[in-house]
């Protein structure tokens, strides 16, 4: 198990750009299984949830190659200079997917539920077992099931193996499609989940008829995930919006597509920078697509400016928590977009134990997610944890300093948490199970420590 050694104390400067997407990626790779063309996406960030999905994909016979590989100059790449591959998916190993190798790939990786819906549409059938990921409470799959038996699949458990298999029980489909069709259908979703939408839409893009999905998610990945199913042929409306409607058809073709940057990723810079950014720019951010990410660091007393498409982040002397306009405390919660990420409050969580005032935190979607504070109360934060869901922050208001400690990075987002606190602590800290932070970090130590972070890898 490898980890991070950390040397608190030592401020950032300079400027850090974000990477692709992760949840991005995850979906448009995905999406990938639905024509026999090659799809080309660039800024795929190097992760490893993402290689390993991309390695999924490889052992079902998608082939997979990246740009670098290709033998032509950066100038002549232009911008698919930058982690850009092509996948096509014209000879798929139907037994790999029934196989118990490739369960077990499965249940290791959450990401490889968005595969159910493209294999559904373009196969008629799907075979997946319960996925894996964050350790942060229930997620259910009902969304994705309740989904897909409305377009008319069926589905079942099998015992012994802990693996769904789902068909579609119709005709076979028109010649240039070997499998039975979807039925396009009214649906209302019982939760705005975002993998729940977007498996969903890749279902519904060839099933037979209009398919209309009210409390459909809207964040901009799965916006970013429509657009591109609609440049591969796609006819999908609503886009932004929490009702979606798709248009089937027949086949879809080839496309290019540019991954978003991270904007979790970049509300994991504007929380560094408050803590221990002595002045730092975060370069082609897409502005327009962080919502209020950059209000709830505002609320909480960040001071931030938008240069551009960049963000500038100054040193923050002392940051106060903003009260409500009647005066009382102020509470922050994760919502469905356009709301809060619940991906940032650990990042805001621990920006607040620096700051000059008392915030609530309200994390309503996950009940295991705040029990990292408990790591920060070590080290010296004042932070009340009232139940699962809930977490009242007491700033220091920089009159007392974090102290390192050694700790374990319980998931992605806890764990990049985690991170900030302990670059801001007096003294060393150690990190344990950084493996859950590559996940969705893509070279973190060696982007921090060129702002001037003291960060060690283990192994």
């Amino acid at each position: 198990m490898a980890s991070f050694v950390i040397e608190g104390g030592h401020p950032l400067s300079g400027t850090i750009t974000p990477q692709g997407a992760k949840n991005e990626a995850l979906q448009v790779i995905c999406a990938t299984l639905l024509t026999s063309e090659p799809v080309t996406i660039s800024n795929i960030p190097n992760i490893r949830d993402v290689n390993n999905l991309i390695q999924l994909l490889r052992d079902i016979g998608v082939k997979v190659s990246r740009y670098e590989e290709g033998g032509m100059r950066n100038e002549e790449r232009g911008e698919r200079s930058k982690n850009t591959f092509t996948f096509q998916a014209d000879e798929l190993n139907l037994d790999y997917l029934e196989s118990d190798e490739f369960v077990q790939k499965c249940a290791a990786l959450r990401g490889s539920v968005l595969m159910i819906g493209p294999l559904l549409a373009r196969m008629g059938k799907a075979v997946i077992t319960k996925p894996g990921g964050d350790k942060i409470g229930r997620r259910r799959l009902d969304t994705h099931f309740l989904g897909f038996e409305k377009l008319g699949a069926k589905f079942n458990r099998i015992e012994g193996r802990d693996v769904y298999e789902i068909c579609v029980p119709a005709p076979a489909r028109p010649s240039e499609h070997s499998c039975p069709r979807l039925k396009g259908t009214y649906m209302l979703l019982d939760e705005a989940s975002v993998t729940g939408t977007a498996n969903i839409v890749m279902a519904a893009v060839f099933a037979k008829g209009t398919t209309t999905i009210y409390n459909a998610a809207c964040e901009p990945y799965l916006q970013q995930l429509c657009h591109l199913l609609n440049a591969m042929g796609a006819r999908i409306s609503g886009i932004g919006s929490n009702l979606l409607t798709i248009v089937g058809v027949d086949t879809l073709h080839g496309a290019d597509h540019t991954i978003l940057p991270d904007m979790i990723e970049v509300g994991s810079f504007i929380g560094m920078a408050a803590m221990c950014g002595d002045g730092i720019r975060i370069k082609d951010v897409s502005v327009k697509n962080l919502g209020i990410i950059p209000d709830a660091f505002r609320r909480l007393g960040v001071k931030i400016k938008v240069e551009g498409d960049d963000l500038w982040i100054p040193r923050q002397r002392h940051y106060e928590i903003q009260s409500f306009i009647d005066g009382t405390i102020m509470t922050l919660a994760d919502a469905p977009w356009p709301g809060l990420t619940p991906d940032l409050l650990s990042v805001l969580i621990v920006v607040a134990t620096q700051a000059r005032g008392s915030v609530l935190f309200h994390q309503k979607m996950f009940e295991s997610r705040l029990f990292f504070v408990d790591k920060l109360i070590d080290m010296g934060a004042q932070i009340i944890l009232c139940d699962p869901h809930r977490a009242v922050v007491v700033g220091h208001d920089r009159k007392i300093t974090l102290r390192g400690g050694r700790m374990s990075s319980p998931d992605i987002r806890a764990g990049i948490a985690l991170l900030i606190a302990a670059m801001s602590a007096t003294g060393t800290s150690r990190i344990d199970n950084i493996e859950q932070i590559d996940r969705g970090y893509e070279n973190i130590e060696g982007r921090l420590n060129a702002l001037g972070a003291k960060i060690t890898r283990n192994p």
